[in-house]
């Protein structure tokens, strides 16, 4: 088992992939602001608007969506920002996300919040890939 995992490391740190112990740090987050389109059937979350992350963390690219400022809310007043990770691994959906499951549109069952998020969780892997500080634009990713 450990040969295995000696062997194994190097080639997944060759595929430009992050180390299973590999600690992020602030800059290689990637943030993308996204936002429901008025005539949008799909959009999985109860909010209207807010931030795509990804980052590698633990040997994989982990995706997260996190609310947006409510608008009437002052400038000067704090604001903690929920989120939620987007993942199509049912068990990371489900309970991953038991603390702030208020922040997905209701779903009848898990794989109909599974098919709503799959295209974000595609979207936020792309975003992965993306130079620091890189912008995408609308329907880029």
């Amino acid at each position: 088992m450990m040969a295995e995992m000696a062997v194994a490391v190097p080639l997944v740190l060759a595929a430009g992939e992050q180390g299973m112990f590999h600690l992020p740090s602030p800059e290689e987050v990637r943030l993308q602001p996204i936002a429901r389109a008025g005539n949008e059937v799909g959009w999985p979350f109860s909010v209207d608007e807010g931030t795509l992350s990804c980052v590698w963390s633990a040997g994989q690219r982990v995706v997260m969506f996190f609310e947006g400022r409510p608008k009437g809310l002052d400038v000067d007043d704090a604001f903690e920002p929920r989120g939620v990770i987007v993942a199509t691994d049912p068990m990371q959906l489900t309970l991953g996300n038991m603390a702030n499951r208020a922040l997905f549109r209701d779903a009848a069952t898990v794989e109909e919040r599974l098919r709503l998020v799959a295209p974000f969780v595609t979207m936020g892997r792309k975003l992965c890939d993306q130079p620091a500080g890189a912008r995408v634009g609308h329907g880029e990713l």
